[in-house]
């Protein structure tokens, strides 16, 4: 499995931005499509965004309208959320995952390997 350390969560008024990141290592990084969830408090973990293991193909919540974007580094073994226009109901730890093939998922059950997360609070 490869290892995953999520960072760059914090504190953020309604509007403003955020860039998370997500350091992978043990394996190959290219090897794996990835995704992102969040975890608010008392719900269940649901899919945020989701990257093919190249980059060239990407997925998001319906709900984000075109706010947040996926992307990933592979030279540097770093994935990418790049979070705009930020809502109270953004609020959430945010966890990437990664999935041994080609394509991330809108599963959880999908993926084999999970970060520990990094909280992300918004305030109104």
């Amino acid at each position: 499995q490869v290892q995953l350390v999520e960072s760059g969560g914090g504190l953020v008024q309604a509007g403003g931005s955020l860039r998370l990141s997500c350091v992978a290592s043990g394996r190959i990084f290219s090897a794996y499509g990835m995704g992102w969830f969040r975890q608010a408090p008392g719900k269940e973990r649901e899919f945020v965004a989701a990257i093919s293991r190249g980059g060239g193909i990407s997925s998001y919540a319906d709900s984000l309208m075109g706010r947040f974007t996926i992307s990933r580094d592979n030279a540097k073994n770093t994935l990418y959320l790049q979070m705009n226009s930020m809502k109270p109901e953004d609020t959430g730890v945010y966890h990437c995952a990664a999935r041994a093939g080609d394509y991330g998922s809108r599963s959880t059950s999908d993926y084999d390997s999970w970060g520990q997360g990094t909280q992300v609070t918004v305030s109104a």
